[in-house]
């Protein structure tokens, strides 16, 4: 069968987790003892040259519940003609997103919309595999009225038109060759989480911090949010050990109630913070406002756990956040995270991507990449959050170079795992979790500390 008449025949999923709640590995003050998972499919052709991978992220108990919701997706893909789908991905996105009965699920929310977004990407991984290109590199060269075709302008016109969105995609043109030459020589800026998680030791934070200033970032961040002198200790011990020039960003995963953000927030103010990220729920555009307004001049920054571009577009008409963070697998695909893109760029709010979790680093890198080369044109003010945990088990892992990412030059998203590591971790009768005696046990449910 040639590849023009080839279709998709497969969505094989895998319920993939690893165990980094033995060393604390992604603690924070809401989440303490995640395994980073993946709910991980593959799209597989008749024409068997490609194949289109896809994952979103958890952080464990749950994951089947993830892979079930892509299972549930699979009706809608199998049988599609591959070079059509991979000509205009926004079919598919459209379909998923628009079939009724699982929209009610939702709508463009929830354990749905991340299905949906994982089998979107799993499309775009495909798309550019087909072109020979990695996907920031599609997208930067793709014409701006295909990439405006791409994105469900619904509920966002009142913040971004599709004049004003064309207008900013050709502006973005100008120059992209100079800084497409500029990426791939210098890669683009990464800031650190990896010292920062909950669970570590004083003296462990101190050595990853002084570790990253010695690796060339710039900016490191802490988990705060659990015990308010615990955190300025550990702020004071990070500002010690990188001094003060390194910004320092501190993320409390919506731990805390509005006046409890304000306060605590301001606790730590004399660390110098260069943001406070996810002060409250993800859900409240006005408490981020209120946030925001009472503890300036450090920054607020959200968007891991935003849920789809309406929030978005609320939290930039509402002034309710300084930095935009947006995720690969939160939302419904490439295709959301361009209109996303586009909102940040017409309200001139910085994005710094999240990528704390198994494989994030790897997809988010292409759509920063894009979003500097053909759309805001810029890396000011701007990093790709950086956690270095896991990168072994993908085909393409991130490569990190003086403190930036360097540009990807594999065809794809950069979503592919080994199989080796699907056999090996996937749950639970990998080989890892069939020989762990611990897994053979019912986890606990853990509380939140106090």
């Amino acid at each position: 069968m040639t590849a023009d008449t080839a279709r998709i025949i497969a969505v094989d999923t895998h319920d993939v987790r690893f165990p980094t709640s033995r060393e604390l590995d992604g603690s924070d003050a809401m989440n303490p003892d995640p395994d980073y998972s993946a709910a991980y499919l593959v799209l597989r052709t008749s024409a068997g040259d490609h194949e289109g991978h896809g994952f979103t992220f958890t952080i464990g108990r749950g994951n089947d519940v993830q892979v079930a919701a892509i299972e549930a997706l699979r009706e809608h893909v199998v049988g599609r003609s591959v070079a059509e789908l991979c000509a205009d991905p926004a079919l598919l996105h459209r379909d998923l997103v628009g079939d009724s009965q699982l929209r009610w699920l939702g709508p463009e929310k929830g354990v749905m919309h991340m299905a949906i977004g994982a089998v979107v990407n799993a499309a775009w991984d495909l798309a550019a595999k087909r072109e020979g290109k990695p996907l920031w590199q599609l997208l930067a060269g793709a014409d701006p009225e295909w990439l405006l075709a791409q994105i469900d302008f619904r509920y966002i016109t009142d913040a971004l038109t599709p004049a004003e969105a064309l207008d900013l995609l050709k502006q973005g043109k100008e120059g992209a060759t100079a800084r497409e030459e500029r990426l791939r020589r210098r890669g683009y800026p990464a800031y650190t989480t990896s010292p920062g998680w909950l669970g570590y030791s004083d003296e462990k934070l101190t050595r990853l911090a002084r570790q990253a200033v010695a690796a060339g970032f710039t900016q490191i961040k802490l988990k705060v949010g659990a015990n308010l002198e615990d955190d300025i200790r550990r702020c004071r011990a990070a500002r010690a050990a990188v001094g003060p020039d390194i910004r320092m960003a501190i993320d409390a995963n919506q731990r805390w109630d509005i006046a409890e953000a304000v306060t605590w927030t301001n606790a730590l103010a004399e660390f110098d913070p260069y943001w406070i990220e996810e002060p409250t729920s993800p859900d409240d555009v006005l408490g981020h406002a209120a946030i925001r307004e009472r503890v300036a001049p450090v920054r607020v920054a959200t968007g891991e756990h935003v849920q789809n571009r309406i929030i978005f577009k609320q939290l930039l008409q509402a002034g309710a956040i300084d930095v935009l963070q947006l995720d690969a697998a939160r939302v419904g695909g490439v295709n959301e995270n361009l209109a996303i893109l586009l909102l940040a760029a017409k309200f001139g709010v910085p994005v710094c991507p999240h990528a704390g979790g198994v494989g994030l680093c790897e997809l988010v890198q292409h759509l920063s990449m894009f979003d500097y080369v053909a759309l805001s044109g810029t890396t000011e003010g701007r990093a790709i959050e950086f956690v270095d945990h896991l990168h072994q088990h993908f085909l393409d892992p991130v490569v990190i170079d003086g403190g930036h990412y360097r540009a990807p030059t594999r065809p794809g998203f950069s979503a592919q795992m080994h199989q080796t590591s699907i056999d090996t971790y996937r749950y639970p009768h990998g080989s890892f979790w069939a020989a762990d005696p611990a897994s053979a046990q019912p986890s606990p449910h853990p509380k939140v500390p106090a």
